[in-house]
């Protein structure tokens, strides 16, 4: 392996993870897609062109890869209601400071409104505005033209403000009428 690489890859590991959380939707299953994507990275670090964007070669795995198994999951779909498995699973003493900050700092609604965005748009919103890719990387990763990003981006950005407008109306109303 290529001097440098292994560590350059490792260094993307808390924000491959923050991604794989918000479309997995579960602990478990993003650190299984996390691990799938280093060990699918690490067999192919020769097709890793150096000096190209490493991490957003590592985010184009982990979407792939989770494209990839959501396609094969639905060959035999499991019902699991996650909202009682989250409520019953303790918090883990192990996240990261980063990880903790970025839960504490975006809040419940605002966590619930990204939450409720479809796949499509969550994953659009969260590349932009959390892990900072530029457009065309975006699309890259996903698969789809650059225009195509950005109106997800631009119809899930106006679904969480939807959203959460929503919520601070229905909030107020309650409060004058008690």
């Amino acid at each position: 392996m290529r001097p440098g690489f292994e560590t350059d890859a490792l260094s993307h590991l808390d924000s491959l993870y923050g991604t794989a959380l918000r479309l997995a939707r579960n602990e478990a299953d993003a650190q299984d897609l996390v691990q799938d994507t280093y060990v699918k990275a690490f067999k192919s670090w020769k097709q890793f062109t150096p000096g190209t964007n490493l991490k957003a070669w590592m985010f184009t795995i982990l979407h792939n890869t989770f494209r990839n198994r959501r396609r094969d999951s639905g060959r035999d779909p499991v019902e699991v209601d996650s909202d009682r498995v989250d409520v019953a699973a303790p918090v883990d003493p192990r996240a990261t400071p980063e990880e903790q900050l970025m839960r504490d700092a975006m809040g419940p609604e605002l966590q619930d409104a990204l939450d409720a965005l479809p796949e499509a748009f969550r994953e659009a919103v969260w590349l932009r505005d959390v892990e900072e890719f530029p457009y065309a990387e975006i699309a890259e990763m996903l698969g789809i033209p650059v225009g195509t990003v950005m109106s997800r981006i631009s119809r899930g950005r106006r679904m969480l403000y939807d959203r959460m407008v929503g919520k601070n109306v229905e909030s107020a109303a309650r409060k004058a009428s008690s």
